[in-house]
């Protein structure tokens, strides 16, 4: 355990911002779980709905610093490119 007074603090910084980021992520990981099973049901409608969600979700992440711009770039495209697959 830390024992100055400014590690102590870093120390419940760092608590509260794991605690911010894996929310974030949870929340990342759900949409995109959501996408891909709505891509394995087909229904076209739900797919562009959850998809935009799923784009806003992640956008929003990487504003905030918890997923790295080209990760979250990466994953929407990846998402997008399913998604398309199902209008094809």
């Amino acid at each position: 355990m830390a024992n100055h007074k400014s590690a102590l603090k870093r120390s419940r910084q760092s608590l509260i911002r794991r605690m911010r980021n894996r929310t974030s992520m949870t929340r990342v990981k759900s949409v995109v779980k959501d996408v891909r099973l709505a891509v394995a049901e087909k229904p076209a409608e739900t797919v562009t709905e959850k998809l935009n969600l799923a784009k806003s979700v992640i956008d929003k992440a990487a504003k905030k610093g918890v997923v790295h711009k080209r990760t979250a770039s990466r994953k929407i495209s990846r998402l997008s490119k399913l998604a398309n697959t199902l209008a094809a």
